[in-house]
């Protein structure tokens, strides 16, 4: 993926897309890889950075949804039960099974949790990960060495899937190229074009870097945009109802000592309503999350102090070793895309998770909702619709069993590279080539040179932010590692782009204000 030849194919190109898809992160990496796949041309244009948004900002998991069963939405988890299993299937480097333990304090909660399970492993069916079980107190400490012991009486075990979220947003768009899209960011769509009709044909772009102008048409334009859907279909209708109610997550990244092991910790009662999970992740600890009703959406989102007090008073109740703000390595705050239709007013959790296509009267795709672990699903049905919608040949998705770019099997999780997958060897030879590249750029995070090269080469990273954030978790597992690493990815991607001492300077400088939001320095109340 090199962004100099993307560019360069959409200004070559005479005839319309087939399927423009605007946004860049999950649900639009998926509908364009499912586009592409089936033989049709398609252009990805995404504002900012791919998985800027809501696709970096997940809780890492690959799950059907255990609260979402007790809600009764039997038809949601069984989906998503079986994306898990297709997505493991497709893309073993990014999936892999994770073990969670249910604890239990009160007498009635092993037979609750145990039953609730038992169907959660009878939905998942052929997709299974492995069975639930009940544990005794003894064995829930040897798994949880680091749990609460006072009342503790056992728990409950059952499996899920974990993943790196933006780095398997990467790899769909690459698949989306490997077969044939194009897919550009920081190109934002700026107008929708329409025919005589009043039916839109295509779409304006910039390209942010050099201010080029690209008028382009398409036999469909599919609005991918999560939080900022409605921001989209304005500019088809600036009448459109609202479509989408953001709801606001966070999550504290802490040392792995808070969960010492391999297993996480799943409490599904909180006082905010929400899950909260306590996940081993890239050898770090991830605790969270919330659901905060919020206004607007935005890029880089600031938790609120009350977010943060919750997340460690209810992590405080289930750790023997109660994290403190001092222990907090970074924090991360996600905006969830929920479909208004039908929730309560003020309560974000009883919103619907399902997805939504809406098709408006100028003709304008909408995806909208879902959530990470259905996007194959969600950008199945959007072709299907944009095939009828565009009049484009009928056919047939194959994504249900297609590799996703870097599939490799047998691969340990907790390597270094694993996440990058058959990739790995070429970054590898790039540290070879040249052996400064193979040095780990910080003693807290196990990221070399040499990734920082790859992104900059091959992944379409443009900045500091894009290295550190996406291409690489730094900045999610470790910000004040990530600081100290600017200035070295600022300095190698200088070289990759032929820029000068004082760009290398600016882009430390911005990316360091950035940096500062994912410490606990700056909140709102």
């Amino acid at each position: 993926m090199k962004r100099e030849e993307m560019i360069a194919r959409v200004r070559e190109r005479s005839e319309p897309w087939d399927v423009i898809v605007i946004g860049g992160g999950a649900t639009g990496a998926g509908v364009a890889v499912d586009a592409a796949t089936r033989g049709f041309s398609v252009l990805l244009l995404e504002r900012e950075d791919f998985a800027k948004g809501t696709s970096s900002r997940s809780t890492k998991l690959v799950h059907g949804g255990v609260r979402y069963l007790e809600q009764g939405n039997v038809s949601l988890v069984m989906e998503a039960l079986k994306e898990r299993g297709i997505l493991r299937q497709n893309a073993p480097h990014l999936v892999h099974d994770v073990q969670f333990v249910v604890p239990n304090y009160s007498w009635w909660e092993a037979p609750f949790y145990g039953i609730g399970l038992k169907i959660y492993d009878l939905l998942a069916g052929k997709y299974g990960f492995g069975k639930s079980e009940l544990l005794s107190r003894e064995e829930t400490l040897e798994r949880l060495p680091t749990l609460r012991q006072d009342g503790l009486r056992g728990g409950v075990i059952y499996h899920d899937g974990q993943f790196d979220d933006s780095r398997l947003l990467i790899h769909l768009i690459a698949t989306a190229v490997d077969h044939g899209a194009v897919a550009l960011n920081y190109a934002p769509v700026i107008e929708l074009q329409k025919d005589a009709d009043g039916f839109v044909d295509g779409v304006i772009a910039v390209d942010s870097e050099t201010s080029e102008r690209f008028t382009l048409q398409a036999r469909v334009v599919v609005n991918a945009t999560g939080i900022f859907t409605d921001e989209i279909r304005r500019m088809a209708d600036k009448q459109a109802d609202t479509m989408v109610a953001p709801s606001q997550g966070i999550h504290l990244v802490l040392d792995r000592s808070f969960l010492r092991g391999n297993t996480a910790v799943m409490v599904p009662h909180t006082s905010d309503g929400r899950v909260l999970f306590a996940i081993p992740w890239h050898e770090h600890t991830v605790v969270g999350t919330t659901d905060t009703p919020i206004e607007h959406a935005s890029y880089e989102p600031l938790p609120f102090e009350q977010e943060i007090e919750f997340v460690l008073e209810t992590a405080s109740e289930y750790l023997s070793w109660p994290p403190k703000r001092e222990d907090v390595l970074s924090i991360y705050v996600g905006i969830r895309p929920l479909v208004k239709a039908g929730g309560e007013a003020g309560k974000t959790s009883a919103l619907s998770r399902d997805h939504t296509i809406h098709i408006d009267q100028s003709g304008l795709l909408t995806i909208v909702g879902g959530k990470w672990t259905t996007y194959r699903h969600m950008a199945e049905d959007t072709v299907n619709h944009a095939i009828t919608l565009g009049k484009l040949a009928d056919s047939p998705c194959v994504t249900h069993d297609l590799h996703i770019h870097g599939y490799a099997e047998n691969i340990d999780p907790h390597e270094g590279l694993a996440v990058y997958g058959s990739d790995a060897e070429q970054i590898l030879q790039v540290a070879k080539e040249r052996p400064e590249l193979a040095k780990q750029l910080h003693p807290d995070l196990p990221y070399i040179a040499a990734e920082v090269v790859w992104a900059a080469r091959m992944e379409m990273a443009r900045s500091v932010e894009d290295v550190l954030a996406r291409r690489t978790r730094a900045l999610f597992l470790n910000a004040h590692a990530a600081i100290a690493m600017a200035p070295d990815v600022a300095s190698l991607l200088a070289a990759e782009f032929g820029k000068d001492k004082a760009w290398a300077e600016t882009e430390v400088k911005n990316f360091n204000q950035l940096a500062e939001q994912y410490t606990l320095q700056k909140t709102e109340v």
